[in-house]
């Protein structure tokens, strides 16, 4: 298995159905990456040479994946958490944070936060 960005890549599967494992990397930024790097999209992980792979390893390292993008996304709904504003307090009470309704929807986000904040 390949290792990129921390994340074990299957050996077995396409170039951009392998990358999409990376989280932060999806179907066009994989297709991206192919592309720049000059590796076809429907070849397998496991007939890249070490040369390519080496190749993806620098371009993967140009977005922010993996642990900087999450430690982003939580330092983000912290600030607003922080600020007391209404996004951060949707956050916070465990409720629909952009605008769905909650009155006969929303049935999962509420009975995580009814569990959880006890």
């Amino acid at each position: 298995m390949v290792r990129i960005a921390g994340v074990n890549i299957p050996d077995n599967k396409r170039t951009i159905i392998a990358l999409q494992y990376i989280y932060g990397i999806g179907n066009s930024h994989a297709i991206r990456i192919c592309k720049i790097a000059n590796i076809s999209q429907n070849i397998k992980i496991n007939q890249l040479t070490k040369e390519k792979i080496d190749l993806l390893r620098n371009f993967i390292l140009k977005f922010k994946v993996e642990g900087d993008l999450r430690r982003n996304i939580n330092l983000n709904i912290k600030r607003l958490i922080d600020l007391n504003c209404y996004r951060g307090l949707r956050h916070k009470k465990g409720l629909p944070v952009r605008g769905q309704r909650t009155k006969t929807n929303a049935h999962t986000r509420k009975k995580l936060y009814k569990y959880s904040k006890k």
